[in-house]
């Protein structure tokens, strides 16, 4: 996540490496679930450009984080793709980015669960904040368009730009004194692009227990990077930073929602219907029980949620691919049907079949065959390691043992002895 405008160097882009704000409703598909798509991104990225307006709602961002989320390429395919176009330096504001992506797995990766709970105290103790997320935000009702407009965009594309996520989460937790966990919980479910590192450590660092300071946002500052329809003068949002501060501060009532405290729904809307969210999927894309029939004797490579891009080449001729959904991890989980259509359509292109079990069936399911094997990622490690032997990917950045509690630290150390692009592809990487 980055503070924009008021940014000290070395913010990062919140939630995931970039996001996009082109898009139409899920139902059109306008993000494609396939290589080919995740490809013609790649070659469409303009890092001077992305640098110069990506502050920006309409600016040159990559689209690329559905497609790094879920496995249909990597962080070091995107930049060996980009920089072999024109070199770039380690320092370029795009290869930057990409590292807080690989930071904030480093953090998992040290922390696991600990990055659910808040790293360090905020401006106030976690119990002063709710723990639920309004009503009238869900339904895009609270009469602050920035707040209003970017809940209507994220229900309607599943993606949110990073800016625009930054104003969702500060308005939540510093004017409305909601828990960054909830905030952050309930984001995730509707995101295409949701990782839970990336996703959760940015709440933390506007909330201020994963940074130093919190993030703050004002109405000149939604003015000078979103459109009109965005902007909100009037609004308990246009006020000074020092003002804000001290509201973020003040461990009274939540100031009230809308304009100067009267609760409306922005632009004249209607309140808006939350999507439903789903702890399995959609029937359409027939997913079935765990059957030990079909891998018995049988060479499997599990295809998981996070792993999505092509197979790897070694895998012998009489492989059965089968495709997985966890339901342990979904009902702690659930995801908006948009996001169950995006992984289900590419799933279905590679696997046999989709598996949906509970984790016992799964794994009961899985004993009969001659050798199971799976791509490591930490969304579901803990299942997959008692199955399956893990192939982890090659990362762009080299592994750092020991953890770093911050950005700059870890920077320097994967960084060291790296001047260009080239340079960094050409170190070994460690854990992705």
């Amino acid at each position: 996540m980055r503070r924009m405008h008021l940014a000290e160097p070395g913010t990062p882009d919140m939630f995931d490496a970039q996001s996009t704000t082109d898009l139409a409703p899920p139902g059109s598909m306008a993000v494609q679930p396939s290589v080919a798509a995740a490809w013609a991104r790649i070659h469409a990225v303009r890092p001077a450009a992305y640098a110069r307006t990506r502050n920006a709602l309409g600016g040159a961002v990559s689209g690329l984080s559905p497609y790094l989320t879920h496995g249909f390429v990597s962080l070091r395919e995107v930049l060996q793709a980009v920089n072999e176009r024109g070199p770039l330096e380690v320092m370029h504001k795009w290869v930057y980015e990409l590292g807080w992506r690989a930071y904030f797995r480093h953090v998992w990766r040290h922390r696991g669960e600990g990055i659910l709970e808040s790293l360090h105290e905020g401006l106030l103790p976690d119990s002063a904040y709710e723990r639920r997320v309004p009503d009238d935000v869900r339904a895009a009702a609270t009469g602050v368009p920035v707040v209003d407009q970017a809940v209507r965009t994220l229900y309607a594309t599943g993606l949110l730009h990073n800016h625009a996520r930054m104003w969702l989460a500060s308005y939540l937790v510093h004017q409305r004194k909601v828990h960054w966990r909830a905030g952050a919980d309930w984001l995730y479910g509707h995101l295409l692009d949701g990782d839970l590192a990336s996703n959760h450590l940015s709440w933390q660092w506007v909330a201020a227990t994963g940074s130093r300071k919190p993030y703050l946002f004002n109405a000149e500052n939604v003015a000078r990077y979103a459109p009109s329809s965005w902007h909100s003068p009037g609004t308990v949002v246009d006020a000074s930073y020092e003002a804000l501060e001290r509201t973020a501060r003040s461990r009274g009532e939540p100031v009230a929602p809308g304009q100067r405290g009267a609760a409306a729904p922005a632009l004249g809307h209607e309140p808006v219907h939350p999507p439903a969210l789903r702890d399995r999927p959609p029937e359409r894309l027939r997913a079935t029980a765990p059957d030990p029939s079909v891998v018995h004797g049988r060479e499997v490579w599990l295809v998981h949620p996070w792993s999505l891009g092509p197979l790897p080449e070694d895998l012998p001729d009489d492989t059965v691919v089968i495709g997985l959904c966890i339901a342990d991890f979904h009902r702690r989980w659930p995801w908006s049907e948009a996001r169950w259509h995006f992984v289900g359509q590419r799933m279905a292109e590679l696997a046999l079949s989709t598996w949906f079990g509970e984790a016992e069936a799964i794994g009961a399911a899985l004993r009969g065959a001659r050798r199971v094997r799976a791509q490591a990622e930490p969304h579901v490690d803990v299942w997959l390691r008692p199955w399956a032997d893990l192939a982890q990917p090659l990362a762009l950045f080299p592994d750092v043992g020991t953890r770093c509690d911050s950005f700059s630290k870890w920077w320097t150390q994967v960084t060291r002895g790296t001047v260009t692009a080239d340079e960094l592809l050409n170190r070994q990487g460690g854990p992705a």
